[in-house]
């Protein structure tokens, strides 16, 4: 079991430290952590308003626009499924050491990309150059 890093609450990773020590392993964790944490609790809330709103409206135009809210409720939650998904990938690739290097090229990735993203797996330009072929593949 590793030592508990200490990071203050002002912490922000730096251009100017080792790319990927300790101290920016812990930050990155933290914060996806704590998004998880966030996503898991906002569909716990979803779960309890479904359950709540599954009474009989007798009204048609009311049921048809509950029926709309719901189904929009669910996709939503179900892309925030498949963003815990991620972020548990992500914390899978803290513990390995392989967090914050493309997957494509296996360069650094910007900490800046990473403190707006912390989910991504590719630096910008291999991100931009994979959407650019798949939107070539798409056309065909």
């Amino acid at each position: 079991m590793k030592a508990e890093i200490f990071l203050p609450d002002d912490y922000r990773p730096a251009e100017d430290e080792p790319f990927m020590n300790d101290r920016q392993l812990e930050y990155f964790r933290r914060k996806l952590l704590a998004w998880k944490a966030e996503l898991l609790e906002q569909s716990a809330e979803t779960l309890e308003g479904l359950a709540e709103s599954g009474r009989n409206v007798p009204d048609v135009a009311d049921r048809a626009s509950e029926e709309t809210d719901r189904a929009l409720e669910l996709r939503t939650r179900d892309r925030q499924r498949k963003l815990v998904s991620k972020i548990d990938s992500a914390l899978r690739r803290i513990d390995s050491g392989e967090y914050g290097y493309c997957e494509m090229t296996g360069e650094p990735i910007s900490l800046r990309r990473l403190d707006a993203r912390p989910i991504a797996t590719m630096t910008l330009e291999a991100q931009e150059r994979h959407e650019r072929r798949e939107r070539v593949h798409r056309d065909d």
